[in-house]
């Protein structure tokens, strides 16, 4: 049974509207210079099945839940044969308008045959673009029946190397340990260097830390919710809530991506208790019989 978890990603905010790329502004909550959103493995032109997993690729800035404010950061909206909406409006929510509120960063489409277009916009706490907009260029995707369609995900092969002596695992808390219900985690990293989501550099990753789940598929990307944390902005340690009772961790690198590398680089799974004092239970004493 999967749990719910949060994580807080404090980034520096940018302040200044100005016109993104529509020619339009956007609203009061401010993108910093170079954000950008993207699809990860779709292209312009693809062809696609009915029915297409689509991930969302965001570059510069962190995915945070609808409703929950915080600076240089946002939720993915996935446009649908639809043209750009008022950019210093609450974007619709309807067919054409999908909202990812929860944070998601990926998405199973069911499109009909036929010629469509998708386009991703992110959007503040309270569904209004920021200024500049920080959207992705439009593009057209094919539908064919399955049989007829080229696969939208990266093919197996594609995976970056690692160095053999790569290494990545838990500086603390240790296996085993006691802890509160908002531990800091730690993450080390070995032979191997830490490079923000979306930068493509020979050698690198970033973090993603897996809470009381198997791996993952690694030939795709690696999901993104409260069970599969992902640390795009080169974070190495986060603190996590968790709720009591007993929880286990594990670290995995990824590329630009989120797709782990060949062969992976994955740590030891570790155990943690997580108790009210985030110490262990105290032994209750019997009083002896006289």
């Amino acid at each position: 049974m999967r749990q719910t978890f949060w994580i807080a990603v404090v980034l520096v905010a940018q302040s200044g509207a100005v016109l993104g790329q529509s020619g339009q502004a956007g609203g009061p909550s401010a993108s910093p210079p170079g954000a950008a959103v993207y699809f990860i493995d779709l292209k312009n032109g693809a062809t696609i099945p009915p029915s297409s997993v689509v991930h969302f690729g965001l570059r510069g800035m962190g995915v945070t839940a609808a409703g929950l404010q915080k600076d240089n950061s946002g939720h993915h909206h996935l446009l649908i044969d639809t043209d750009l909406p008022k950019l210093n409006e609450p974007i619709p929510n309807d067919l054409n308008h999908l909202h990812f509120g929860a944070g998601q960063t990926e998405a199973t489409l069911d499109l009909p045959p036929g010629e469509h277009t998708l386009q991703l916009l992110l959007a503040d706490h309270k569904h209004i673009p920021h200024s500049p907009p920080v959207m992705s260029e439009r593009i057209k995707v094919m539908v064919k029946e399955a049989g007829a369609a080229e696969p939208a995900t990266a093919q197996k092969g594609s995976r970056h190397p690692s160095p053999k002596d790569a290494k990545v695992y838990i500086v603390s808390p240790r296996d085993g340990s006691y802890v509160s219900r908002t531990p800091l985690i730690r993450f080390g990293l070995e032979n191997m260097g830490v490079a923000p989501a979306g930068f493509a550099k020979a050698n690198t990753g970033h973090h993603h830390l897996l809470i009381d789940m198997d791996l993952p598929p690694l030939d795709r990307p690696i999901p993104n919710d409260a069970n599969h944390l992902h640390f795009g902005a080169g974070q190495t340690e986060a603190k996590v809530s968790l709720p009591l009772g007993q929880h286990k961790l594990q670290l995995v690198l990824a590329d630009e991506n989120h797709v782990a590398h060949d062969p992976p680089v994955v740590s030891k799974p570790i155990t943690v208790n997580v108790t009210a004092s985030g110490q262990a239970p105290r032994r209750k004493r019997h009083k002896r019989r006289r």
